[in-house]
């Protein structure tokens, strides 16, 4: 699982908890660790994919087949199986995806999400985190983001998850259910099987001995967090709710250092001990994308003792390591 974790999840021993998007990046570090901490682990998959980091760990857990767009399949998952914990991660993630074709990413992510929060209310889930993003505040000149700051989203990817984000901390304003939502950084780490991200497809094309493609002109300053990180945060606001704090509340959760995608791909290759120069194909920052975004994230540590733990080179390096022995993952 990587560095030593923190000693998040105490109220998870016992817990019937159902996952979205566990295939994902974080979904599959974050059931894996589920199971560490004797929850019971339901998650919810739409069809069968190719190698991830959750066929390769060992944490046991029962699947549900279907889709976010089944309301009835959500209720009766989480319904008969007594789900007490919620946490939604699934969602259409690729931004040049959603500013091509804008409905099935409104579909997934915010009928995806009304889903789940109805399912949840009606079986009156005792505790539910929906992963937002920190791309829902949109363009700021004032950084870093803050759990103050408006969701002014100018995207179709960024505004299907502020959207998502406003209808689930209006289901505890309305209807009580106890939901927290994630405003995290860009994820990296083992197991993103997602090549149009840029540690992945630095990590593959090192291993390939090829240039690293950058599809901007390698400028973008991003807040990168590593992914056992992003997993004691989830872990640490589950703690919260179940402790009856931070229901109706948003969690900024990053590390808080703007870094280009250069300085990315540059680390990498220092880690890796290759030269290799990166190819940039971009004239500026792609369509539908943030140029600068970083976060704040000191309201969840004033609350739990929450920080990053893995630096950037550590962090990388990991991820590098995670790669050379699963490179099935990255297979074209």
């Amino acid at each position: 699982m990587g560095p030593e974790a923190d000693h998040f999840g105490t109220t998870l021993a016992g817990a019937r908890v159902l996952v979205t998007g566990a295939d994902g990046l974080v979904g599959s570090w974050l059931t894996a660790r589920l199971g560490l901490l004797g929850a019971e682990v339901t998650i919810l998959r739409r069809d069968r994919q190719r190698s991830s980091a959750l066929d390769l760990s060992a944490a046991g857990f029962s699947v549900v087949s279907g889709d976010l767009s089944d309301a009835g399949l959500l209720e009766s998952a989480i319904g008969e199986r007594e789900i007490d914990t919620v946490i939604h991660l699934a969602a259409q993630a690729t931004v040049g995806a959603a500013n091509l074709s804008p409905r099935p990413t409104f579909e997934a992510n915010v009928l995806g999400a009304w889903n789940v929060l109805e399912a949840a209310r009606r079986s009156q889930v005792a505790r539910v985190v929906v992963a937002s993003s920190d791309t829902a505040y949109g363009p700021s000149a004032e950084l870093p983001y803050t759990e103050a700051m408006a969701l002014e989203a100018s995207h179709p990817y960024d505004a299907s998850k502020a959207a998502a984000d406003i209808i689930a901390r209006s289901y505890w304003s309305t209807y009580g259910l106890p939901v927290a939502v994630t405003r995290m950084a860009n994820l990296y780490g083992g197991g993103d099987r997602n090549r149009s991200r840029l540690v992945p497809e630095t990590a593959a094309a090192i291993i390939a001995g090829r240039s690293p493609v950058i599809r901007s002109d390698g400028s973008p300053e991003r807040d990168f967090l590593f992914v056992s990180d992003a997993v004691e945060a989830y872990l640490a606001i589950i703690d919260l709710l179940g402790n009856g704090i931070g229901a109706g509340e948003a969690f900024n959760v990053g590390s808080g250092v703007p870094l280009r995608a250069l300085d990315i791909v540059e680390t990498m290759c220092r880690i890796a001990g290759v030269e290799i120069s990166a190819d940039v194909r971009g004239t500026g920052v792609p369509a539908g994308e943030i140029s600068r975004h970083w976060i704040d994230s000191s309201k969840l540590h004033g609350l739990t003792g929450w920080e990053p733990k893995v630096g950037l080179e550590q962090g990388l390096a990991l991820t590098l390591d995670w790669y050379r022995a699963h490179p099935e993952v990255l297979a074209d």
